[in-house]
């Protein structure tokens, strides 16, 4: 079976030590260091991932202290300006940061003098847990995200911080920086100083404050609840659109690559209808769509690569046909999770073939734990039995073994090199492997009820049944505490 996931657009690596490499790590990093007592006490260096026109700006920054002081991170703040194209909202996400995407807030801001190529900036404070930056130190990679709420392309092109030959770190004078509303580096574009800073109003990126997390009766069969960071959502959403979403730290992926179809994501193929069959009565539902020529795919992931060791769950709905147009489409149904493909690559997979697929027969579910996607090293289980309707799909990685179980009994096991080495993402999407099994317009669905993460350790299949519910008792529809990495 072929590598099914190249990681997704806007998930980056992880680093290994995270926060700590902030204060400590600094020959990881650029350095740069103070040339006389005139010198800025901060630089900042930029590079972009994305052209002019884009669906999506990608400021990724860096930020040196120049000083012979350690400053609290708290302290700073970063302005990257733009020019708006429209009226249209824009959204701040934040895809990986050393310091912790929890520990940051993005605030997109209305100039009150604009120029020709700024009348907004996006700011960037810091949490009082980002720590502090040690002398000569470099916060390391801040990969930010900015895009337009109704997923239009952005013009770059006219944008004051944007500069598109800067596809490595870069000195860029015109991203400003602040220390404690005081301009510590760069130029404003109206070469003024620094004006007083905001009280930030996220709007999304990051981890959101967490929801109390439920104390459901019987969770753990003793009626003591799982203990350890959470998350859990129903997916009440009103659409892939809804602020929300973003803010609990999904993103509906769109644009190039595959697997599949490739370049054929998009976020309308994500919905959230009701649904009298799903408990709670509300579905997040990924759309296939294909007529041969023009096709459809659909994919959401978690921004934050935080999930490793614990109990993972879901529960889904599988199609053995397509809700409109002719069946024998070679289509995947997925809940999966992954991390960036890098020497500790990781990644944990179900996949439901209705109709097979990689010259193998179906209906079937592949279970899959992988040590390389470029060597291909993986092991893999599957069953031809049909798994038509809901099904609630479970795996936990504790202590050298990862397990999956279908509708609470057990299915696959793996150990060993095959085991996780980093932390992932966790992930939904519907696609086609190839084109040539039908003809016509034809649509694919796959529903998602719910799904649950627990970083105490390997809960069975009852006592994620009996948390889920406790959830759905108490009103819960989203909860996060889950620490980042």
């Amino acid at each position: 079976m072929e590598h099914a996931h190249p990681r997704p657009r806007g998930m980056r690596r992880a680093l290994v030590a995270a926060a700590s490499l902030v204060c400590t790590a600094v020959a990881l990093y650029p350095t740069v260091h103070a040339a006389h007592a005139d010198s800025p006490a901060l630089s900042v260096l930029y590079k972009t991932s994305t052209a002019a026109t884009a669906d999506e700006a990608e400021p990724w920054l860096e930020v040196v202290n120049n000083t012979s002081a350690a400053i609290p991170l708290s302290q700073i703040t970063l302005r990257y300006y733009f020019s708006a194209d429209t009226t249209v909202p824009y959204t701040f996400a934040c895809a990986w940061a050393v310091p912790g995407c929890s520990n940051l807030t993005g605030t997109v801001v209305t100039m009150a003098n604009p120029t020709a190529t700024a009348d907004h900036y996006l700011q960037i404070s810091f949490g009082a847990d980002a720590g502090s930056l040690a002398p000569g130190a470099n916060t390391g990679d801040l990969e930010l995200r900015l895009y337009r709420s109704d997923w239009a392309n952005v013009n770059q092109a006219n944008d004051y911080s944007f500069n598109a030959a800067d596809t490595g770190y870069t000195l860029n004078s015109q991203v400003t920086a602040y220390v404690n509303g005081a301009l510590a580096w760069g130029t404003e574009p109206n070469g003024g100083t620094a004006s007083p800073t905001p009280t930030p109003t996220p709007t999304g990126g990051g981890s959101p404050t967490p929801t109390p997390t439920p104390t459901p009766t019987g969770s753990t069969g003793t009626g003591t609840p799982p203990s350890g960071g959470t998350m859990f959502d129903d997916f009440d959403y009103t659409g892939p659109t809804d602020p929300n979403l973003n803010a609990h730290d999904w993103t509906i992926r769109t644009g190039s690559g595959g697997p599949g179809i490739a370049n054929t994501w998009t976020q309308n193929a994500i919905s959230f209808p009701s649904d009298p069959t799903a408990q709670g009565g509300k579905v997040m539902q990924l759309e296939a769509t294909t007529d041969g020529t023009n096709t459809t795919q659909a994919e959401i992931d978690t921004t934050s690569e935080k999930f490793f060791e614990g109990t993972y769950a879901a529960r889904v709905y599988f199609n053995d046909a397509p809700t409109t147009g002719q069946n024998g489409d070679h289509v995947n149904e997925t809940f999966y999770t992954i991390s960036p493909d890098n020497s500790l690559y990781s990644e944990l997979d179900n996949e439901y073939l209705p109709n097979g697929g990689w010259g193998a027969p179906g209906p079937t579910l592949y279970t899959t734990s992988w040590y390389s996607a470029d060597a291909m090293n993986r092991e893999t289980h599957n069953v031809i039995s049909s798994l038509q309707g809901w099904h609630t799909l479970e795996m936990t990685v504790e202590g050298g073994t990862v397990t999956y179980y279908v509708d609470g009994s057990e299915y696959f096991s793996t150990t060993g090199i095959y085991y996780p080495r980093e932390p992932m993402t966790i992930d939904f999407n519907e696609w086609f492997i190839d084109l040539t099994g039908a003809s016509g317009p034809r649509t694919w669905d796959e529903k998602v009820n719910w799904v649950y993460y627990n970083n105490s350790g390997a809960l069975t299949p009852t006592q994620v049944n009996s948390t889920v519910a406790g959830y759905y008792s108490s009103g819960t529809n989203f909860t996060d505490t889950v620490p980042n990495s």
